[in-house]
């Protein structure tokens, strides 16, 4: 479990990081972390700590807390919170976008919110 949030986690950063797009370069420069560092995080070389991901959240579009639940850092919500959060979301949504995406499992429901959050910070 334990290699799977890892690879998890690290497949996340560089995906999010090719996306937002930024190079390792790039990356190092807004969070203030050695590309180097950066690159062997994302080959699974290194784990992320808590600081390392407190830097690069910003950059990549997470929410800090949003991140450390994903690295295992905090727990994650309880169902009735994460629930009430993406009632709270889908509200703020299109009501058509929003009463499609009610029908999907919770977990599709938080992956379509996080995308949506991306595409509408690159747009600011």
């Amino acid at each position: 479990m334990v290699d799977n949030k890892r690879q998890e986690v690290r497949e996340l950063i560089r995906q999010r990081r090719v996306l937002v797009p930024l190079t390792l370069k790039e990356l190092g420069e807004k969070s203030g972390v050695s590309p180097s560092h950066l690159g062997r995080i994302e080959k699974g070389g290194r784990f992320p700590s808590a600081r390392i991901l407190r830097k690069i959240a910003k950059p990549l579009g997470f929410g800090e807390e949003e991140l450390f639940t994903l690295a295992n850092y905090l727990s994650p919500k309880s169902p009735a919170e994460a629930k009430k959060e993406t009632e709270e979301t889908i509200g703020r949504l299109d009501p058509y976008v929003a009463h499609l995406l009610a029908q999907e499992p919770v977990e599709v429901q938080r992956t379509v919110i996080a995308i949506l959050t991306i595409l509408k910070n690159l747009a600011k």
